[in-house]
């Protein structure tokens, strides 16, 4: 008896965390969200490859 308990609230925890990801996607964290492509320089638009940081150093036209 105490397993099917578990079970089921097992069960109702897992279909309340689908339930609110459907509704609510952008409550997650920015760090469990899925990239919408790969990273760019907020200036000057350039891919970055391994870095952190662009070569433009936020100077661009």
């Amino acid at each position: 008896m105490l397993f099917k308990i578990i079970t089921l609230f097992l069960a109702g925890m897992v279909l309340v965390a689908l339930i609110g990801r459907v509704l609510f996607p952008s409550a997650l964290p920015k760090a469990l969200r899925k990239r919408e492509g790969p990273p760019r320089c907020g200036t000057c638009g350039r891919y970055l490859i391994g870095q952190k940081t662009c070569d433009c150093g936020g100077k661009a036209k």
